[in-house]
């Protein structure tokens, strides 16, 4: 099959070869469900703590007698109860992460690749680099290709190119080592160079 090819400055043209087994698979919504969710999870500080009673500071006489007060029992004034007490099912940091093997993951990102081949949001350019650090440069090479909400995957991120275009709100540019389903479903549209191309689909295939 071939993806969409761009020239930056002239339009479209012939299109890029590209391996079915990476860009032409089944759609398993399943699958592609399960490890948004753990990357998501994985994304997630857990460093969220509260204390319990037994780590509030004070509390160790009992702040009146058992009987004959006709209040009520307390044993310490540490109680959740009571105001500058623990609570009760406090918070500990901890670790969401959730297990996805590389089988799993690699299984994924075809599926989102070969959905958004299949709905015409990805497509190639030779390459995209800029020769000074300007977002009306950025700007104008998007618009020769009618992109404005959009994905930049590239085998490696220039300085200008990445100066160029982190201002602008629905534009990113990442590298294949950074290639994630979380970005790939978050933008309207996927621009990859030809070499990101190449690279990604060694790394699926």
């Amino acid at each position: 099959m071939e993806l969409k090819l761009h020239q930056a400055d002239k339009g479209k043209k012939a299109g890029v070869a590209v391996s079915e087994n990476v860009f032409a698979v089944k759609y398993n919504a399943a699958l592609v469900h399960q490890v948004l969710t753990a990357y998501m999870a994985a994304a997630r500080a857990g460093t969220k703590a509260q204390k319990s009673r037994s780590e509030v500071r004070g509390g160790g006489r009992k702040p009146w007698r058992q009987k004959g007060t006709g209040r009520a029992r307390a044993g310490t004034i540490r109680s959740p109860l009571w105001r500058g007490g623990g609570v009760t099912f406090a918070a500990k940091p901890r670790d969401y992460a959730q297990k996805v093997n590389k089988k799993m993951y690699r299984g994924a990102m075809r599926a989102i690749l070969s959905e958004l081949a299949r709905q015409e949001r990805l497509s190639c350019v030779d390459e995209f680099a800029l020769t000074e650090p300007k977002t009306t440069l950025a700007l104008e090479k998007l618009s020769a290709m009618d992109l404005s909400e959009v994905l930049i995957v590239t085998d490696a991120v220039g300085e200008e190119l990445y100066l160029a275009t982190r201002n602008l709100p629905r534009v990113d540019v990442i590298d294949t080592t950074e290639l994630n389903p979380y970005s790939l479903v978050g933008f309207e549209h996927v621009l990859f160079t030809r070499a990101a191309v190449e690279k990604v689909q060694a790394q699926l295939a």
